[in-house]
């Protein structure tokens, strides 16, 4: 299978870090958690009269406050927040520091909340990344030195988005390296991306399937894996598994833009909702110790 781009066009698309077309909807029956909100009931295309509506379960209630345009937004707002909060089985809003952090401002509870593949007592902290994306490649630093300093309790999840054929052979690419336990090449492949896209090179990337494996499997010989055992992993069972949860969460999340953070299964952020890297770092921290003691 050939990818079939021009390698401009490969470098327009590495160049930015979110979804460019709308998510397919998700199935009724199978509620998926959402990057902005909780995932909403499906409605009737019609809507009842007030005595012929049923009485609203409190997630429905939750989220209709929600997507209310009433003038008493503020409140309603906060109400549908501590709902969702509760729903979601998060920890109750006194168990973060006081008025520091606002749900549907800060962070977005996940409803219902998703399952983690961490042990008791541990906490996870998941971020959805992309090689080639800039904000991600920026960020990399602080959370390499977070890394160094999380608490024991915290266990750090990356997962690979995908949304298209440029970001499912860079999420092959580092499940490969993680196959091979050589997570310090993980930081090298980003290096190496984002000097090429300066280059205006294809980042690791070739216009066909094997072009790309090929460039890649160059990039694993050139830092000391054998292109055998770079071959074995990167054709192995457990990195296509990898790639289909990978792709399995990046819809179960609505991911939108990278990078992504969840902690927990249960809370939902960005950088820009967290107010800066800084920041982003604290609210990590400060939800990830409230799902420790709650």
């Amino acid at each position: 299978m050939r990818i079939r781009y021009t390698a401009l066009a490969a470098l327009l698309a590495l160049c930015a870090c979110a979804r460019q077309e709308a998510p397919p909807a998700p199935a009724a029956a199978a509620p998926a958690a959402s990057e902005t909100s909780t995932a909403a009931p499906a409605t009737a295309a019609t809507t009842p009269s007030a005595e012929a509506r049923s009485p609203q379960s409190e997630t429905e209630q939750a989220t209709a406050s929600q997507e209310s345009g009433d003038g008493d937004s503020d409140h309603q707002a906060a109400r549908s927040d501590a709902s969702l909060e509760k729903i979601a089985g998060a920890a109750p809003a006194a168990s973060l520091p006081g008025g520091k952090w606002q749900a549907g401002v800060n962070y977005d509870p996940v409803v219902p909340a998703q399952p983690t593949g961490v042990a008791p007592g541990k906490v996870e902290v998941m971020e959805v990344f992309w090689l080639a994306c800039p904000h991600c490649y920026a960020i990399e630093p602080r959370m390499r030195s977070w890394l160094k300093t999380k608490p024991a309790y915290v266990e750090f999840v990356r997962v690979p988005v995908i949304w298209q054929q440029v970001h499912r052979v860079h999420a092959r690419l580092y499940y490969t390296l993680e196959a091979l336990g050589r997570d310090d090449l993980v930081s090298k492949a980003f290096d190496t991306i984002h000097q090429d896209l300066e280059n205006r090179q294809p980042p690791l990337i070739g216009d066909s399937d094997d072009a790309t494996y090929r460039m890649q499997q160059q990039f694993a010989t050139q830092n000391g894996i054998s292109a055998d055992d770079f071959s074995k992993a990167y054709n192995s069972f457990s990195v296509s598994s990898n790639m289909q949860r990978a792709e399995e969460i990046t819809q179960r999340y609505r991911v939108q833009g990278v990078p992504f953070f969840v902690v927990n299964g249960k809370y939902s952020f960005d950088v820009a909702k967290a107010g800066s890297e800084a920041k982003l770092i604290e609210l990590i921290n400060d939800l990830a110790a409230a799902e420790h003691t709650h």
